[in-house]
């Protein structure tokens, strides 16, 4: 599996209306890409600094996702909301580990 996260710094006064597009705008055409994991958006209210990070199949898809621009036209979508030029890194992701669901027990009879 890889991701790329994108790091940001959005204005303050965006950082709402910039989530909103990312869950509407974004992820429901993300869903459609060959190889697409999940996502995931953190913001600092505080300080408008923010990561989104995609997860992708492998390498391959991650990087077909920018070859047919797919990527660049997502991120031209936040322009207005960017304080700062945003930050694109991609990497092997080595660990993921989630919460097992708990186990239900079995009643006997008696």
């Amino acid at each position: 599996m890889f991701a790329r996260v994108l790091r940001m710094q959005i204005k303050i006064d965006k950082i709402d209306e910039a989530a909103k597009l990312f869950k509407k705008g974004v992820i429901p055409l993300c869903q459609k890409q060959e190889g697409f994991e999940g996502a995931y958006d953190m913001t600092d209210p505080k300080t408008g600094e923010s990561v989104a990070i995609t997860l992708w199949t492998n390498e391959r898809a991650l990087l077909a996702s920018e070859e047919n621009r797919f990527f660049q036209e997502q991120v031209a979508k936040f322009v207005e909301f960017f304080a700062i030029p945003p930050i694109r890194e991609a990497y092997e992701v080595a660990l993921k580990a989630e919460m097992k669901a708990p186990q239900k027990r079995s009643r006997r009879r008696r």
